[in-house]
C-alpha cells in the first residue's frame, strides 16, 4: 500500500514538473503522451435550415441561415437540443428503397422523361441521394404473380435463369445504380423458396423449408448472386428470409430462430465461403422489432453461426396491433452484441387509400422511425417499394400500400407524397460513412438525431409532430443557435 502511494506521488510530481519534451497541451503518464479531446468550435459559423412543413409550400426548402453564438445555460422553461460531436457512435451505411417487380412494372409504363425524373428524384444529388437498393430473390407479393428461377421440381437447379428479371426489373436497377456515384449497397431477400422445397408445397401461406433442401436452397442464393453480378450489378449481401415468422397469404416461409441459425451455420455461410463470397454480407431476421432480441440471442450466441452474420434486419410492422415501436429492443441488441450491425430492411404505410396521398401522419411515421432507429444503433434504412401505381400496386394478392412516390399511369404523372420529403431530410444530407453523434432533447415534443460527415459537416434532423410551432435552442460544443420549427414539420440543420 505504502509503495503504491509513493508511486502515485511520483506520477503527480512528474506531471507538475512538465517534462520539456511534452507540449503544454499534453499529459505524460508512464511515458505515454495523452492529448486532451479538442472541442470543435462553431462560433461565428453558419447553419443552414432546410424545412418541410404541413400547410405550407416548404418541401426540403432552404428556410433560414443562422449564426452560432456563445451558448447561454438554457432555462428549464426553454426547449433545447444538445449535440456533442465528441461522442461518436455507429457509421452510416445509407438510405434507399426496394426496386420490386411492381416498381419496375409501373416504371415501364412511364414516358422516358418521367422515368428520368423518378430516377433523379431518388438517386441523384439534386434529388434525395439514395444509395441503397433492395430487391427480391424471384417474386414477392408486389408483382403480377409468383415466379421462381427454375422449373418446378428441378432439384439440381439445372434450369436456373433470371430471364424474367431481365425484362423490366434488372434494367431499372441498372439505371438507378448508374446514377449512384459511390457507395452502392445492393442486397436481396427471398420471400419463399420454390413450392416443391416446402412442407406445404406452396410458395404462399407460410410453410417451411424442408431440411433435405437446405443445401439446394443455399446453392440457389449463390446462383442468384452470380447471375446478377454477370449483369454488372454488384451484390453487397442478402437477408436469409423476409419476415420468417409471418404466415402470409402471399409468398412466405417460416424459420424458427433455431432453423435460421442452423441454415446459416451449416449451409448458407459455408456455401458462400466455398463460392468465394465470404465478403458478402448476410443479414438475419429481416422482420419486426418485437421478436428481434430472441433471434439475435439465438444466432449471435452461437459462434459457428455468428461468424457468418454481418448483422440483423428489422421491419416496423409490430405496430399493426396498435402497440408502440419497440426501439429499446434495438438498443439492447447493440449493447449485447456491439460488433453486429442493425439494418432497417423494410417499412411502408399499409392500407392504401388514393384520397390520402398527402396524409401527413404517414410521413411522420417515417420520421419517428428513422430518428429512433438511428439513435438505437441502426446503420442504414431501407424503404419498401420506391414506386407504385395509382392503386397502390400492382400486388398479386391485393396487399396494396403507399410508396413515397406514386405514378398516375393514366396521365403519365408522378405524385410526390410528404414521405418522400421526410426521407430526404436524412438521405440528402447524411453521407455514407458519417458517424452518428450524441444528440438529446429536453422535451419529448421534439425528436432529433445528428451525424457528422467525413468532411466535418454535421447534419442535425429535428422533427415536431405537435400542432404548435416550437422555439428551441440547439447547443453544440459551447455554441448555440435559436430556431423555430413549425407545427407538423421536419428540419435538417447543416453546419
Amino acid at each position: 500500500m505504502f509503495k503504491n502511494y509513493i508511486s502515485i506521488l511520483a506520477v503527480i510530481a512528474g506531471l507538475t514538473s512538465c517534462n520539456n519534451s511534452i507540449s503544454n497541451n499534453e499529459l505524460a503518464i508512464n511515458d505515454v503522451k495523452i492529448k486532451p479531446t479538442l472541442k470543435k468550435s462553431f462560433l461565428g459559423k453558419s447553419a443552414k435550415i432546410y424545412t418541410t412543413a404541413e400547410t405550407t409550400n416548404k418541401r426540403l426548402s432552404l428556410d433560414n441561415e443562422l449564426t452560432f453564438k456563445k451558448a447561454v445555460q438554457p432555462l428549464e422553461v426553454e426547449v433545447a437540443i444538445f449535440v456533442n460531436p465528441n461522442k461518436k457512435f455507429q457509421k452510416f451505411l445509407g438510405i434507399g428503397g426496394a426496386i420490386t417487380d411492381a416498381a419496375s412494372e409501373v416504371f415501364s409504363k412511364l414516358s422516358e422523361d418521367k422515368q428520368e425524373e423518378l430516377l433523379n428524384a431518388y438517386y441523384s444529388e439534386e434529388g434525395i441521394n439514395y444509395n441503397i437498393i433492395r430487391t427480391s430473390i424471384h417474386s414477392s407479393d408486389f408483382g403480377l404473380g409468383s415466379h421462381t428461377y427454375i422449373k418446378e421440381g428441378d432439384k439440381e437447379l439445372k434450369t436456373f435463369s433470371i430471364a424474367k428479371d431481365k425484362e423490366k426489373r434488372i434494367p431499372m436497377i441498372k439505371r438507378a445504380s448508374s446514377i449512384i456515384k459511390d457507395d452502392l449497397v445492393f442486397y436481396a431477400s427471398p420471400w419463399s423458396p420454390p413450392a416443391f422445397m416446402k412442407t406445404n408445397k406452396n410458395m404462399l401461406q407460410g410453410g417451411k423449408l424442408l431440411p433435405e433442401y437446405y443445401q439446394t436452397w443455399a446453392d440457389y442464393f449463390v446462383k442468384f448472386i452470380k447471375a446478377y453480378e454477370n449483369e454488372g450489378i454488384p451484390v453487397w449481401g442478402v437477408t436469409i428470409q423476409n419476415e420468417p415468422m409471418a404466415t402470409q397469404r402471399w409468398e412466405s416461409c417460416i424459420y424458427t430462430a433455431e432453423d435460421e441459425r442452423d441454415f446459416l451455420k451449416n449451409n448458407l455461410g459455408p456455401t458462400f465461403e466455398k463460392a468465394g463470397f465470404g465478403n458478402k454480407k448476410i443479414v438475419v431476421w429481416d422482420h419486426n422489432r418485437d421478436l428481434i432480441s430472441h433471434r439475435a440471442n439465438t444466432i449471435f450466441e452461437d459462434p459457428e453461426a455468428s461468424k457468418y452474420a454481418w448483422g440483423i434486419g428489422l421491419h416496423w410492422y409490430e405496430t399493426w396491433t396498435g402497440g408502440e415501436p419497440k426501439y429499446d429492443n434495438l438498443k439492447n441488441i447493440k449493447e449485447s452484441f456491439p460488433s453486429k450491425n442493425i439494418l432497417f430492411t423494410e417499412g411502408c404505410q399499409e392500407q392504401f387509400d388514393p384520397t390520402q396521398y398527402q396524409r401527413w401522419s404517414n410521413a411522420e411515421r417515417y420520421g419517428n422511425s428513422m430518428i429512433n432507429d438511428f439513435n438505437s444503433g441502426t446503420v442504414g434504412w431501407t424503404d419498401w417499394n420506391i414506386l407504385l401505381n395509382e392503386k397502390g400496386g400492382p400486388n398479386h394478392v391485393q396487399n396494396f400500400c403507399f410508396a413515397p412516390i406514386h405514378a398516375d399511369t393514366k396521365n403519365n404523372q408522378l405524385i410526390y407524397t410528404p414521405t418522400y420529403y421526410y426521407i430526404g431530410h436524412f438521405s440528402k444530407f447524411i453521407k455514407p460513412n458519417a458517424n452518428r453523434i450524441s444528440t438529446t432533447t429536453s422535451r419529448s415534443t421534439l425528436e432529433s438525431t445528428s451525424f457528422e460527415n467525413t468532411d466535418g459537416s454535421v447534419t442535425t434532423v429535428v422533427m415536431n409532430k405537435t400542432n404548435e410551432s416550437i422555439n428551441y435552442k440547439m447547443v453544440v460544443s459551447g455554441e448555440q443557435i435559436t430556431n423555430t420549427i413549425p407545427a407538423h414539420a421536419i428540419q435538417s440543420i447543416i453546419y
